[in-house]
């Protein structure tokens, strides 16, 4: 199973999260939670993921996030917005998230974006924006992002693109029919170049210099 957090500053929101997720049958959500309650409640139940909104007027979600990622180990976040433009979502990713949800995500993309996020893979949600990309990457955005991806071989951005898909090193294996170490190898090699430290950070980088713009045709 799946143990999941949720933490949101309105009832109905955790609540339906709760509903939507324990409906999936691998996942539990061992616990919701105001902003407030929230770094005791991870720190004693130790969840794999944790679901955070990133607005709540008690405790503002940047400021969990961060004593998120000071515990050990820290838990994987991806933070929760009702907008796709939020400008709070670049500080979050530049701080350790995993990537980031709308609320107004369908119940079974939800419930597979839980399961990316438990498995080591990244999730941008399919609305992600230019704007919100540009302010992660910084002016001249494109430019540079197609400089660094030109460092990459021939595998290593095929391996890229699966990781901007959100693929964890074992699906990534099975899709390209390598070992998981080698991924692992690929995996390295790409952050190394693209003088990036996180998954999440590549696959904005990917995002950015159009490489997921010429995958939308079916494989």
């Amino acid at each position: 199973m799946i143990r999941v957090v949720v933490v949101d500053d309105e009832e109905l929101v955790r609540t339906g999260f709760r509903l939507i997720l324990q409906a999936a049958g691998d996942i539990e959500v061992v616990a919701t939670a105001t902003g407030a309650q929230a770094v005791r409640e991870i720190s004693l139940l130790k969840p794999d993921v944790v679901l955070l909104d990133i607005r709540m007027p008690d405790v503002d979600g940047l400021t969990i996030l961060r004593q998120l990622r000071g515990l050990t180990p820290p838990p994987v976040v991806a933070m929760l917005t009702t907008f796709d433009s939020d400008e709070y979502i670049a500080t979050a990713l530049r701080t350790g998230a995993a990537g980031f949800v709308l609320k107004d995500t369908g119940p079974e993309q939800l419930a597979q974006m839980v399961r990316t996020l438990a498995h080591g893979g990244v999730v941008l949600s399919p609305k992600v924006t230019r704007t919100v990309v540009d302010g992660y990457l910084g002016s001249g955005a494109g430019s540079k992002a197609s400089e660094q991806v030109g460092l990459l071989s021939e595998r290593e951005r095929a391996v890229l693109v699966l990781i901007a898909e959100g693929l964890s090193n074992t699906e990534i294996g099975a899709q390209v029919h390598i070992s998981v170490g080698t991924v692992k190898d690929h995996v390295s090699a790409i952050l190394t170049k693209l003088r990036v430290g996180s998954r999440v950070q590549a696959a904005l980088v990917a995002q950015r210099a159009g490489l997921l713009d010429a995958t939308e045709e079916p494989r």
